[in-house]
């Protein structure tokens, strides 16, 4: 990140801040107020701590803002912070009004308590003695923070209050009890003076990054995601689109689709959401481009809801490619094993094909498609491991040519998709070798590789999501020295994970021969109803070797490719 990029980076306290004259916006749109009691208890342990040690600072983290001239400046990350820190201004100011009211110190106290203001409020309207501010919050919130939270006016029904106001609230309560607790700040008003002018204000720091526009906002954002920056890339792309919108009507609008929008895809997942819907159009989309892009596409009213209209065709499928019982499923019930798989394999890359041939082909069609998608995954991916990120461009290049009527049927997406269709020569050696450890997540794709080879063995339905057997290791993960003779430890580990060494078994009978040796493991094995591992005690009916489990992951092999083949290869 250039220096040219940014106005000015520098630590700086909360007094310096605040100070000058300065004021502070949330643009209109920003996420409402969601701080709550774990996040007030850490500041104020933090300020706790920090009593009565001048000589110790606090890093309250980066603040990034826009300036729009030298004095206002638009909050881009750190409105959190900036608002609870505001209010534990108020609960000191608040707390020594209420010692003047009570007659300790009056005068003192009352002066103390607009000198605080002045300093970190803002100043009383002379004509209309309102109190101002210097922090603006966003839309939900600036109405009850002004109207109450700086004049210092309770609301007649707080549980009635949208909940971020209510959280606002919650946490002006949480502050002043707090205070309460401190003995020596209970009737000593120059000592709770101190807290917010002098540990509040000198002792807590921050690093302000101001930056020109949106773009280089976006900039600083992807520099510090990774350090628990609090504004998320979903939040700076909805500012900027909000940003674009100046008639009230259309931003009510706006506002409405957005939040259904993003509801549907989820906010977490919306950048990636955007991304792929831009991947059907344009090549080489990265996520740090990603709002460059937007900003360089998107600039009058008209392309904001362009967008939005183009987004709002594919938010439904794009939710229910994560969830094969989504209910957009419903009417297309063979599409949801396909689903399942992209699913189980962690594989996304593939959004794009699928949202044109969504629009583009018939749904019977669409289906095959997904069978497809599937079966490259799980050649490319899972069994042969090989670099993703040959997979983007060509999933571009068919998405782009399905929507541009280049690929009007499966045969010419094949095509275009058979550069990175692994040929069976390769998919048979790769499977051969392959060794998928079943701990944790990876256990249910080997389940889901067992029960698809079983199902093909023996020509009945065996759903790995509901079928009861277990995976059973021929070779035991922790087996016993009988093994040895055949296993030594070095060559143990090397094979236990094996797919040859792996196959389904009823869990009675696998908790029973556990860490058995191999001849009480094949009585077992020769009485279970899974056609895989009947088989075991025909390739070995006396002992387990290397070379025995590698004959059988060769013939597992052969199946395999077979049974996860395209139909146009």
């Amino acid at each position: 990140m250039s220096r040219a990029n940014i106005l000015d980076t520098r630590t700086i306290n909360y007094l310096e801040l605040i100070g000058n004259g300065k004021g502070y916006r949330v643009p209109p749109y920003q996420r409402d107020y969601s701080w709550s009691e774990e996040q007030w208890e850490d500041l104020w342990n933090d300020v706790l701590e920090l009593r009565g040690r001048r000589d110790d600072r606090h890093y309250m983290g980066a603040l990034v803002v826009e300036g729009t001239n030298d004095r206002e400046f638009l909050i881009i990350d750190g409105q959190q912070r900036m608002a609870t820190l505001s209010i534990l201004a108020l609960a000191v100011i608040g707390k020594l009004r209420a010692m003047a009211d009570r007659g300790i110190e009056p005068a003192p106290n009352r002066e103390r308590a607009n000198e605080l203001r002045n300093r970190f409020i803002g100043e009383k309207d002379p004509a209309s003695l309102v109190e101002s501010s210097r922090l603006f919050l966003n839309a939900t919130d600036n109405a009850f923070y002004q109207d109450y939270l700086v004049q210092l006016r309770q609301p007649l029904n707080p549980r009635g209050l949208p909940k971020s106001n209510r959280l606002l609230w919650d946490c002006f309560r949480y502050l002043g009890a707090q205070l309460d607790k401190v003995s020596e700040l209970k009737d000593d008003g120059e000592a709770l003076a101190r807290v917010l002018s002098e540990t509040v204000a000198r002792q807590l720091l921050f690093i302000l990054i101001t930056v020109d526009d949106e773009l280089n906002a976006y900039t600083v954002f992807e520099t510090l995601n990774a350090r628990g920056l609090e504004l998320t890339t979903t939040d700076l792309l909805k500012n900027y689109l909000f940003s674009r919108v100046k008639v009230s009507s259309d931003l009510d609008v706006l506002q409405r689709r957005w939040r259904s929008l993003v509801a549907t895809v989820a906010t977490e997942r919306f950048p990636e959401f955007l991304r792929y819907h831009l991947l059907c159009e344009q090549p080489k989309i990265r996520s740090p481009r990603l709002f460059k892009l937007v900003r360089d596409r998107v600039r009058t009213p008209q392309d904001v809801f362009a967008l939005l209209d183009a987004l709002e065709v594919r938010a439904e499928l794009f939710a229910a490619l994560s969830d094969p019982n989504h209910g957009y499923w419903a009417e297309l019930p063979s599409a949801k094993p396909f689903v399942r798989d992209l699913n189980l394999f962690r594989v996304r890359q593939m959004t794009p094909v699928l949202f044109a041939t969504w629009e583009r082909f018939s749904r019977e069609d669409f289906v095959r498609v997904l069978k497809l998608m599937s079966v490259i995954s799980f050649r490319y991916t899972v069994v042969s491991g090989l670099n993703t990120n040959a997979l983007e461009p060509a999933y571009h290049e068919a998405a782009k040519a399905v929507l541009d009527g280049r690929a009007t049927n499966l045969a010419t997406l094949f095509e275009r998709l058979e550069p990175i269709y692994v040929d069976d020569g390769k998919f048979r050696n790769d499977f051969a070798l392959l060794s998928v450890d079943t701990g944790g997540q990876r256990k249910k794709l080997v389940k889901y590789i067992l029960a698809r080879l079983e199902e093909d063995a023996s020509g009945r339905s065996c759903d790995p999501d509901t079928d009861p057997a277990t995976i059973e290791h021929v070779l035991p993960e922790n087996p016993l020295d009988d093994w040895a003779q055949h296993f030594p430890r070095e060559r143990w580990e090397a094979a236990v994970y094996r797919l040859g060494n792996l196959t389904l078994l009823e869990s009675a009978a696998n908790r029973r021969v556990g860490n058995a040796t191999f001849i009480e493991k094949i009585r077992a094995y020769s009485q279970s109803a899974y056609a895989l591992t009947r088989q075991i005690p025909e390739i070995a009916p006396e002992q387990w070797t290397l070379d025995l489990l590698d004959a059988r992951q060769h013939r597992l092999a052969e199946r395999a490719a077979h049974l996860w083949r395209a139909d146009f290869a």
